[in-house]
This record gives C-alpha cells, sequence and structure tokens, in this order.
C-alpha cells in the first residue's frame, strides 16, 4: 500500500503524544507548565489536521487503483504499491486512519470541556471562537468546498459562497499570529483536497504537488493577511476580503498558476452578479462574495465579544452588492436588445464529444467513433466540425511523413487524412505536434499540445501550440536545475511538452476563432489575450474524460463561463468529455451535452460586434488597485493612536 512508512510514523507519533499526555496527568491534575498545557490543548489539534490531511489524500489517490494503465505502471515499476482496486486501497485507508482520527477527536473535545474557557484564552468570553478554532475551520473548508460543483450537488450550492469563510474569519480574529496561520492553511489545504478530489486520476504525481504548492501558497498569505485583518480596525471588514481577492489573482500567475476554486467561481448561476467581470474580472466577484463573508464575520465576533460596532461594515457592503447587480440588469438588458434587433450573422458549429479515453491506446477505434460521430453531424452542414483535446492522438505531422504499409500509427494517420479531405468541411481537433530546432549544429525535436485546423479541401490551415501547460505534470523549465526532480517526474511517466510562443487566432472564411486548450480557459489573461488579437470566437478543446467524475466536468465549465462574461464572447466548448457546451456572453450556458455520453451537439453562435469590454481592454487592474487600498488602509492603522 502506498501509506504504510507515513502510517507506521503516524501510529508512532500518537503513541508518543499519548504516553506524554498520561504522565502529564498521573503526576498532577492540573497541568502547570506550559508545555504541558500546549501538549494536552494543541496536541490534538496538529495530530488530527495532518492525520486528516494524509487520510484524505490516500483516499483519494485510491482512484488510481482501479486504472488498468496504473495497474500496468506498478508491474514495470517499483515506485508505486496500490491493492488491486480502489475499494481495497480505500478500505485499507479507512481501517488505519479513521481510529487515530477517532481519538484525536476524542482527546480534542475532553480537553476543551475540562477547563474553564478564561482559563484557556486569558482573554476573556470573546476566545470562545479560537478555542473551538478546529472545527471552525473545518466547516469553513468543507463549506466553501461545497459552493462550487461537488459530489454533493452537481451544479454547486452557490449560496454557501456568500457565508463559507465566516466561522475561519471568526476564528482567526481570535488566533494567536500561529495559530491563525496554522488554521488559515489547514482551511485552504482541505478545501482543495475536497473540491479537487477529481485530480486523483489526472496523473500520479498531480495531487501531491497541488497539495504542497496549496500549502506553501497559503502560510505566507496567512502570515501577511492575520495581521491586516487585525490591525485594520474600523476597517478590518475590508481588509480580508481585498487581500484575499489579491491572492487568488497572485495564484494565478506564473509556473504554479492554477486558478482554480477561486470563490467567485462559485457564483457562475448567478448571471446578474457575474457580470460585474466585464469590468473586473472574475477577481470582482470574489471580492463581493468575500465581503459579504467578512461583514458578517465582524458582526458576529462582535457580537460574541460584547463590541460595538457601526453601520458602516453594512453600509458599505450593501451598497457595493447593490451597485453591482445594478450593473448586472443594465448588462442583461442591453444584451436583450442587441438580440432583439436586426439579425447578426451567425456561424454554425458541430462539438463532438467522443467519450473515450485516449490512454487507453485504442486509437483505430476511438478514429471510428469520430468519423461515425462527425458523418452524423455533417447532416447539419456546419461551418466548422469541432474534436476535443487528444481525440485524434497519433501525431499527424510526424507520422503523415512515414510509409503508411510499415507503421501502423501512418496508416491511421493516412486514414485520417483521406476521410476529412472526403468530408469537404472544416475541421478542428486536438493532436500533438512537434518542431525541429538547430541549436549550435545539433537538431532538437520540440513537441507540443496542440490545436489543428484543416480546410475543407483537407489542408492544414494552421496550428496553436498550447501555452500554459499544466505545471509538473505536462511542462517542467527546470530541468538542467532540478535535474533529480526532472527525474522523479519522468519515473512517473509524466508527459513532458515544450510551451508555445504565439497566440494563434484561426481565421475561417466566415470568423475568427482562438482555442485555448483544457484548463487554458481558467486563465482570465490568457484568454483575454486571444481576444485582444481578433478572436471573435473562443473555442476550448479539452479532455476531461480521465477524471472519471462529472464534478470536475462542471467544475471545469463554471470557470468557463466567466471568460465569456469577461470579454463578451460566446465560448464553444469541446470536451472528449466533461462539458461540451455553448456559453453566451452573459455567461449562460445555452447548450450543451450530456456529461459521459457520445454526442454531438450542433450550435449557431452570433458573431460578435466587435464590443470591448474594460476588461478586455484593462486586464488584471483590479487586484493591483485593491494592493493600493490595503496599503492605504495599513497606512491610516499605523498612523491612528490605538484607543
Amino acid at each position: 500500500m502506498t501509506s504504510s512508512v507515513p502510517y507506521l510514523a503516524f501510529i508512532v507519533l500518537h503513541i508518543l503524544c499519548c504516553a506524554a499526555v498520561t504522565c502529564i496527568l498521573v503526576r498532577s491534575k492540573a497541568p502547570a507548565g506550559k508545555a504541558q498545557r500546549f501538549l494536552l490543548l494543541h496536541g490534538s489539534e496538529i495530530l488530527f489536521s495532518l492525520t486528516l490531511v494524509f487520510f484524505l489524500f490516500i483516499y483519494i489517490y485510491a482512484t488510481n487503483a482501479n486504472m488498468d494503465y496504473v495497474q500496468r505502471f506498478m508491474t514495470s515499476h517499483g515506485n508505486l504499491r496500490l491493492a488491486p482496486n480502489s475499494r481495497q486501497e480505500r478500505l485499507a485507508a479507512c481501517l488505519r486512519y479513521l481510529p487515530l482520527l477517532t481519538l484525536d477527536v476524542l482527546w480534542y473535545v475532553l480537553f476543551r470541556l475540562s477547563l474553564p474557557l478564561k482559563r484557556r484564552s486569558g482573554s476573556g468570553p470573546v476566545a470562545r471562537f479560537a478555542v473551538w478554532a478546529l472545527p471552525l475551520t473545518l466547516l469553513s473548508g468543507t463549506l466553501m468546498a461545497l459552493s462550487f460543483p461537488s459530489f454533493l450537488n452537481m451544479k454547486g450550492i452557490p449560496i454557501l459562497g456568500w457565508f463559507c469563510l465566516v466561522p475561519l474569519i471568526v476564528a482567526l480574529a481570535d488566533l494567536p499570529f500561529g495559530w491563525g496561520v496554522f488554521y488559515g492553511t489547514f482551511a485552504g489545504v482541505l478545501q482543495t483536497m475536497i473540491s479537487n478530489y477529481w485530480l486523483g486520476t489526472f496523473n500520479l504525481l498531480t495531487l501531491q504537488f497541488v497539495s504542497v504548492v496549496t500549502l506553501v501558497q497559503y502560510i505566507p498569505f496567512m502570515a501577511i493577511a492575520l495581521p491586516l485583518l487585525k490591525r485594520s480596525r474600523g476597517l478590518g471588514f475590508l481588509a480580508l476580503p481585498a487581500a484575499w481577492t489579491i491572492f487568488d489573482w497572485l495564484r494565478s500567475l506564473g509556473f504554479l498558476g492554477y486558478p482554480w476554486g477561486m470563490l467567485g467561481a462559485s457564483q457562475y448561476t448567478f448571471i446578474p452578479l457575474i457580470q460585474v467581470a466585464a469590468l473586473t474580472g472574475v477577481w470582482g466577484v470574489t471580492f463581493i462574495v468575500t465581503l459579504a463573508n467578512s461583514t458578517i464575520a465582524w458582526y458576529l465576533h462582535a457580537a460574541g465579544s460584547g463590541a460595538h460596532r457601526g453601520p458602516t461594515a453594512v453600509v458599505v457592503s450593501g451598497a457595493v452588492i447593490v451597485c453591482a447587480l445594478g450593473f448586472g440588469g443594465y448588462s442583461i438588458a442591453a444584451q436583450n436588445a442587441r438580440a432583439g434587433g436586426p439579425p447578426r450573422e451567425t456561424v454554425r458549429l458541430s462539438l463532438v464529444q467522443q467519450n473515450a479515453d485516449p490512454r487507453k491506446d485504442d486509437y483505430a477505434a476511438d478514429f471510428k467513433e469520430l468519423r461515425r460521430l462527425t458523418d452524423a453531424a455533417l447532416a447539419s452542414d456546419p461551418d466548422l466540425v469541432v474534436w476535443s483535446e487528444t481525440a485524434f492522438v497519433p501525431n499527424i505531422r510526424r507520422w503523415s511523413e512515414e510509409d503508411p504499409a510499415v507503421y501502423p500509427l501512418a496508416s491511421l494517420v493516412k486514414d485520417f487524412l483521406t476521410y476529412q479531405k472526403s468530408t469537404k468541411h472544416w475541421l478542428l481537433t486536438g493532436n500533438d505536434d512537434y518542431s525541429l530546432v538547430q541549436t549550435n549544429g545539433v537538431t532538437a525535436r520540440r513537441d507540443y499540445n496542440g490545436a489543428v485546423l484543416f480546410s475543407s479541401r483537407g489542408q492544414r490551415v494552421e496550428t496553436y501550440h498550447k501555452i500554459h501547460l499544466v505545471p509538473f505534470t505536462e511542462y517542467f523549465p527546470y530541468k538542467k536545475e532540478l535535474p533529480g526532480l526532472f527525474a522523479f517526474l519522468q519515473s512517473f511517466d509524466a508527459t513532458l511538452w515544450e510551451p508555445g510562443d504565439s497566440r494563434i487566432v484561426f481565421r475561417h472564411p466566415k470568423f475568427t476563432f482562438s482555442t485555448p486548450i483544457c484548463f487554458e480557459d481558467v486563465f482570465p489573461d490568457d484568454v483575454r489575450r486571444f481576444v485582444r488579437q481578433g478572436a471573435q470566437v473562443i473555442i476550448n478543446l479539452s479532455n476531461d474524460y480521465w477524471s472519471l467524475t462529472e464534478t470536475e466536468g462542471m467544475q471545469h465549465a463554471a470557470n468557463a463561463v466567466f471568460r465569456a462574461v469577461e470579454n463578451a464572447r460566446p465560448i464553444a466548448r469541446a470536451a472528449a468529455s466533461g462539458l461540451t457546451c455553448l456559453v453566451d456572453p452573459l455567461g449562460r450556458i445555452t447548450a450543451r451535452s450530456p456529461l459521459y455520453e457520445q454526442s454531438v451537439l450542433t450550435v449557431d453562435i452570433p458573431l460578435s460586434m466587435d464590443r470591448w469590454t474594460l476588461y478586455s481592454r484593462w486586464g488584471d487592474w483590479f487586484p493591483p488597485a485593491l494592493f493600493a487600498i490595503l496599503l492605504l488602509l495599513l497606512g491610516v492603522a499605523l498612523v491612528r493612536p490605538r484607543a
């Protein structure tokens, strides 16, 4: 099993802690030493948090045991051990870790109830929030995860987003700095693991890296946000929402960028509210929802401590929400007026969802299904047929140059090219690509994850190479600097590509479009740059089949909704499976295919009138503006004398 060594470590750690607690209780009724009190009151919190995170990881990772290619990998590599199936792996995890978690909970509750509240805190009744920080943090992390599409509700429960952070914020307001960082980080990691449980089947390493990166990101964020929360005084209800929004924005940047699970994205079905994204990007929605959480916590904490709060927080928060909804109502009315005007030119797309896993290497069978579905699509005479990411796996450029009589993949590529030309229709498909680069007389091959456009005459018109690759599992830029980590990635069969260097705008006789591939459509500025270069329609090619759950497909589509609103452009998504759908410029999902079924979704898309939103023009201006406001709040707090 994957958890044998860590499990033994947890067993030893629990035995040592229990022995220490027993000695303390036997020697004296009330622990006098600081270290003794710390162990009694906080040892269970630390053990529970660490054990829970590791248990969740093992439980989620167990999904891999059901994958046939993972079982094949284990027979040829010695660096991974799993049970023969997911059920056995999960049962083993439960038998090992649930007794430890139960012990930690009993320990935690016993000593919280047995010692007087004032002795535990030394700061009066308000400390009740800090005393029960563990359950409050668990509640916040869980509610935030459930506000998005989840295993509990496929569409998510957006209303939870408006108060999911309240338990955490009231606890953070009372916790000492170190414990505030601990619990804030724990909430972030917990929410990430619950929301992203489907990462267990993306790659053998993805879940590990996402968990570690989340941990590393939240520690400095909480170390900065907590002093802001406590030093901003009367305007403290603004400090945390501003800091949280900036943090989410920073998490979307650079090699490690992963803007998944941003609180604003939970509101993707609240169409009037999300129109503010046309001004601020999704960051404005995140700020509004976090502001509501902060305001509720602001008054709840005051009620618990007997302090008085004026109406400022309610007035400011209410004004922000009303203005956002007012702008949303205006935007919807304006869009409806445009739709009711003279007919606009439309383009017809047939989005093919083949519902197949390309990792099974059954390329001929997959192509057969793609042809069958495409033949059905051609009956509606589309302007463009769209296949998903990895729909046709064999590298078309490479194998078209080989002898079909010698190489089976070359024969399959020849069949594909012949078929595409025979359709007399334009075709867009995901496909691996490569280029040869000369460096100091040495020829090197660079591999890409790409999207290829073929004309109705069978000509290869243009190719886009994915720019924003998934860190560690699709791209690793530090091969020379960190050769050991690079070798580790290779040992787990990570498929590493090179990033593209051009934002291609494809030119069809009837319209222009760009093709962010897979999770590129969750990056606001990346999609905006395609639009700035002239894309009238955004066509996202994805393969969400690997997740084996409808949850991931819905979460992915929820993120894509905001790219449509931000840029006033329709987004068509063609997924191997996931959510093949059409999103209009208001962020409404107007057409969709069933999840995990073979289907063809044919849609008529009104072409954009080149309307530019504020976000399209200015990009991510909102988070830096919030940073300036935070500096101002901090300056005021430092200058004003303490009461």
